[in-house]
């Protein structure tokens, strides 16, 4: 199992959210999704996975658990969070993770820990979100075994797993742009990628690698864990799947 769970709430400094406007909420975290916040649905998927309480929580200060320090950005906030919780292994996910469940949260924490590796990363593959859900858009890493999206769980073992999380501030900004990504971390590895000739596995052990760290991904099975809430038709999809999970 984990020791910790830390749940990244908070949002950018200055720039208004539409999804929060929209809501008349001043946090994400407080977005009614079919009624509930989102943060309460994460908070319950998690309890009913039997995670390790206080819940911490970064980046929403009106929280009742127990909140700890946030940064400029996601990667920024893990460190200093980590730095203060210490606590590991630490599972690592965000408040609009609507449609988190405890299966989710049980078959992520076991594939990392089969892993073995100090930091695991939970992806879904394209194939099995567009057999769900092919109206809706993700942003995919294209490898030459498999097209992946990211599903916003992470699985921090140990103190070097933060090596990860130190890369990550640097490069974060690039999450978009999976080429310039890619070159980031290695020149070659980046016209690998461009040629579509680098492999999931692949792509993992060089970055790993050249971190000076070990590191995984975890396939889920479930379409919905790569489906978070970052704009309007985010949360029409999901409260659907929410419609037809109560049905």
């Amino acid at each position: 199992m984990t020791s910790s769970v830390l749940i990244l709430a908070g949002q950018r400094a200055g720039v208004t959210d539409p999804l929060c406007e929209a809501a008349g909420v001043s946090h994400k975290a407080e977005i009614p999704i079919a009624g509930v916040p989102m943060l309460e649905r994460v908070v319950t998927a998690l309890r009913a996975a039997k995670m390790p309480e206080p819940f911490f929580v970064s980046g929403y200060p009106k929280s009742a658990l127990s909140n700890v320090p946030s940064g400029a950005g996601p990667a920024d906030s893990v460190a200093l969070a980590l730095n203060h919780i210490d606590q590991y292994p630490c599972l690592v996910t965000t408040c609009d993770h609507a449609l988190l469940t405890a299966d989710m949260v049980e078959i992520f924490i076991e594939g990392a820990q089969a892993a073995g590796t100090d930091i695991c990363v939970g992806m879904a593959t394209e194939s099995v979100i567009q057999a769900e859900y092919p109206e809706t858009k993700r942003t995919y890493l294209r490898f030459s075994d498999q097209a992946v999206s990211g599903c916003n769980l992470f699985y921090i073992a140990n103190e070097d797993g933060l090596k990860a999380i130190e890369f990550w501030k640097s490069v974060q900004h690039l999450r978009k742009n999976p080429f310039k990504l890619a070159r980031k971390v290695g020149v070659a590895i980046g016209v690998k990628y461009a040629a579509g000739r680098l492999s999931l596995d692949d792509a993992f052990a060089y970055a790993a690698d050249r971190i000076g760290i070990t590191a995984a991904p975890v396939l889920l099975p479930y379409a919905e864990a790569a489906i978070d809430v970052d704009k309007p038709s985010d949360l029409e999809l999901v409260e659907e799947i929410l419609e037809m999970r109560s049905a």
